[in-house]
């Protein structure tokens, strides 16, 4: 849903028409590990998403400007998608719901390696990854 159709003036309501469905923040999540990323490369996410699902949040989140696409330097039958400074501001609402998740659900050893970095100097982590996204 594009930004002009906001349900109400809410700002988490807002905020949840343009990215608050499992798919749009599991490709969010996607870019913020990879920065680049071809629609065969989200359908390989082990969650499993369907292409029609897949090709619709792409697009909202193209039309609310929280993703670009580029093209792809090997193939002109493909794009890439990476995330725009909108999205790149994500990266604390990111990490804030994965240190939720780490208090209340089990989590893969790799992730709480992640985790304890940022809970050790969360503002050093979020800085130094929006630079690494950025670039």
């Amino acid at each position: 849903m594009p930004l002009s159709k906001k349900r109400s003036d809410c700002p988490i309501s807002s905020s949840l028409d343009v990215f608050g469905d499992k798919w749009s923040l599991l490709i969010i999540r996607d870019l913020m590990e990879v920065k680049t990323c071809t629609y065969g490369d989200f359908l390989k996410s082990p969650e499993g998403i369907a292409t029609n699902i897949l090709a619709t949040r792409l697009q909202n989140l193209e039309e609310n400007k929280l993703i670009e696409k580029l093209a792809h330097p090997d193939s002109k039958a493909k794009v890439l998608y990476r995330l725009t400074q909108k999205g790149i501001d994500l990266l604390p609402v990111m990490i804030e719901l994965s240190l939720w998740a780490e208090k209340y659900f089990s989590i893969a050893d790799d992730r709480k390696a992640i985790l304890k970095k940022v809970k050790k100097d969360k503002a050093g982590f979020i800085k130094a990854a929006i630079k690494e996204l950025e670039s």
